[in-house]
């Protein structure tokens, strides 16, 4: 897992409808929110409605949540940005869901799966980096995002964040193939 205390990387990223955003432009006064998620993995779908929820929740508490999506889309067709705007619609999702086409934004963040998580604080510092819940995906337990909501709340209030956190679980990143010479295609 990233060292908490990590700064945040910098970003500029599009959404599906080329609304260009920014870490900066994202970041509320409380700090940032950065989700890597996709459409397709049963981890994401398992605790989407809540993410929409926990978007309302902290819309207005000065804390910034935006979504990114890094999966390669030539294998996973589900991720192409033009399925992002139905996804995000259908979970009641309304923070900012941008596409990373290069997937240089996860790989500078060290994003591993989906979902995967980074709260940063208001100076752009890792301050939590772990799950939502202990829920998965089949079992018959309620989505809260307790782990998650927990730490946003005391970033919020100005509270410590505990510092023992269990990271993230979900599917991997969809990653590029890489050609002989090292680059992804």
């Amino acid at each position: 897992m990233v060292p908490l205390g990590t700064p945040m990387p910098a970003f500029e990223l599009k959404t599906a409808e080329g609304n260009v955003h920014t870490s900066t432009s994202l970041s509320g006064p409380n700090g940032l929110l950065v989700i890597f998620l996709c459409n397709h993995c049963p981890f994401v779908v398992h605790l989407a409605d809540a993410l929409g929820e926990l978007g309302d929740e902290f819309r207005d508490l000065g804390l910034g949540i935006v979504g990114i999506t890094s999966n390669d889309v030539t294998n996973r067709a589900a991720d192409a940005p033009e399925h992002m705007p139905a996804f995000a619609a259908a979970h009641g999702i309304g923070f900012p869901y941008l596409f990373d086409p290069t997937q240089q934004v996860a790989r500078s963040f060290d994003a591993t799966c989906t979902p995967d998580f980074f709260l940063y604080d208001n100076t752009h510092t890792l301050v939590y980096r772990g799950q939502f819940d202990n829920t998965r995906p089949g079992d018959d337990a309620t989505v809260t995002g307790a782990d998650l909501r927990n730490a946003m709340h005391a970033l919020c209030q100005q509270s410590p964040i505990d510092p023992k956190q269990i990271p993230s679980m979900g599917c991997n990143i969809k990653w590029k193939a890489a050609c002989s010479c090292g680059k992804t295609s």
